[in-house]
């Protein structure tokens, strides 16, 4: 199983910023080239005030800063010029730490909106501009909640927005597992309630979002198989592109977030491997593995895996 996906940290809001330009993102977009990467998504155009490019909708609605370099137009520019898919992810106005509190959520959905209009007349000329992300990630777990309904709501009426606005572009999304990692040994959902939770939001997503990239890293490695073969089982079931979300930071550390170690990479995408998802992407190339990345021990990560692909 290769990775021919990752996700690019623009605000990186949880892992600190490598303060590269131009010049910098172009030599990653060749090294991901090199590695077989043939999609990358944006995981959010901005958080709270900091925003990826100069909206005028967000200046305006939301006081954001006026960005010194528009990455959406550079990553775009890189996308183009080095054969790629580029997804759109979409605005995060900060109420993700209150996501889960009714209504916190539906008051975004108005700027997401307008978000998305903005950007597709603005760059959806862009031949490599081939989707959507709906970023705000989703999870299930023993008690569903009127917030898990908004958070379904939420999706399922972004993504018919954007897909209307767009001539149909896929959209995707990039749940995670209430798994042990995530909410402890005691709250976390086995094989079975994953399944019946799964089973009712990916329902309610037919024909909004087209594509299921779960995360990997919330539960044991020897779980990880079983929740793999559910996620592609449900999301074959509501004809859904199935991906994997292969981490490639690591959570068993108790530093937020270095990255992973090889052996543990290369167990999720044997799992990966023997549960027929479609493809594999990343979060994320750029400060995790690559041979640019700001962390000595990606440039290994990128060594060992390059070592991997190629024996394949």
């Amino acid at each position: 199983m290769k990775i021919t996906g990752t996700f690019l940290d623009e605000i990186s809001h949880d892992i600190p910023h490598q303060n590269w330009g131009e010049k910098e993102w172009e030599k990653d977009f060749q090294s991901m080239k090199l590695a077989g990467i043939d999609t990358v998504i944006l995981i959010r155009c901005g958080y709270k005030r900091f925003i990826t490019y100069p909206s005028e909708v967000l200046m305006r609605k939301r006081n954001c800063y006026s960005p010194p370099l528009d990455l959406v137009d550079l990553f775009l520019r890189l996308s183009d010029k080095y054969g790629m898919k580029f997804f759109f992810g979409l605005y995060d106005n900060g109420c993700t730490s209150r996501a889960w509190e009714v209504g916190a959520l539906m008051e975004e959905l108005d700027d997401a909106k307008a978000v998305a209009e903005e950007v597709w007349r603005k760059y959806g000329h862009h031949k490599s501009f081939q989707g959507w992300y709906l970023n705000h990630e989703i999870s299930a777990g023993k008690k569903s909640s009127q917030a898990l309904e908004e958070m379904v709501k939420y999706n399922q009426l972004l993504g018919g927005f954007v897909k209307d606005i767009s001539g149909n572009l896929p959209t995707m999304i990039s749940p995670y597992i209430a798994g042990v990692k995530k909410v402890g040994a005691d709250n976390a959902v086995d094989i079975n309630e994953h399944e019946k939770n799964w089973d009712n939001i990916l329902s309610a997503f037919k024909g909004k979002v087209d594509i299921l990239a779960f995360q990997d890293g919330h539960c044991d490695y020897e779980e990880l198989l079983d929740f793999m073969q559910i996620n592609k089982s449900i999301a074959d079931h509501y004809g859904m592109t199935s991906w994997t979300n292969c981490e490639s930071f690591d959570r068993d550390m108790p530093i937020k977030f270095l990255p992973i170690k090889w052996e543990k990479m290369l167990l999720k995408l044997e799992a990966a491997a023997k549960a027929g998802v479609d493809k594999a992407i990343t979060f994320e190339f750029s400060h995790f593995m690559s041979p640019n990345s700001m962390y000595q021990s990606a440039h290994g990560l990128f060594d060992r895996y390059m070592e991997y692909i190629q024996e394949k």
